[in-house]
């Protein structure tokens, strides 16, 4: 079996260690926790005839992406990109994030998860910004930590696109 390492990146608050506990527990809580430092999981996905054995390195939350450890991002295979559709300055942060991780490790696969889509309506990150991320060639998939849409999705993309290369 093979064992892939996966980081969780993303502002602090946009539901890094809820998408986690849902993808492989299936549970939801409206208690905030502040990671602190890391959290590792592990959950073992199949896709097509390969089992994978995930081991999700969850980090702090950084609104400031200059805080964030490059050090926990040596020897992934690949990782997720978090916002929250409710604060567009996440993605800012998520875009900077992104070009940060592809210098201090090149390029590896990832996936963009735009997470609270159970609170659609007061989303701040429009349609369009979307497209235009897609277009760049970006993953984008619409997450909730709460209801649990597109997160089993999120990871089984994010996997695949691993065993690709």
């Amino acid at each position: 079996m093979l064992q892939k390492k996966i980081c969780m990146l993303g502002a602090f608050a946009v539901g890094k260690t809820s998408l986690v506990a849902q993808f492989i527990h299936s549970i939801f809580s409206d208690k905030y926790y502040t990671t602190i430092g890391v959290k590792i999981d592990k959950k073992e996905l199949t896709i097509g005839t390969q089992r994978v054995n995930l081991v999700l390195w969850d980090l702090a939350g950084e609104d400031d992406f200059l805080q964030v450890h490059m050090s926990y991002l040596r020897g992934s295979s690949g990782y997720l990109l978090v916002v929250d559709g409710t604060r567009a300055v996440t993605l800012d942060t998520a875009r900077s994030l992104q070009e940060r991780v592809e210098a201090a490790i090149g390029h590896v696969p990832f996936v963009l998860m735009v997470n609270k889509s159970d609170l659609i309506a007061g989303w701040e990150i429009s349609e369009e910004l979307l497209a235009n991320l897609k277009e760049k060639g970006w993953d984008v998939i619409r997450t909730s930590a709460r209801s649990g849409l597109g997160v089993e999705e999120a990871f089984q993309i994010l996997t695949k696109k691993i065993l690709e290369r």
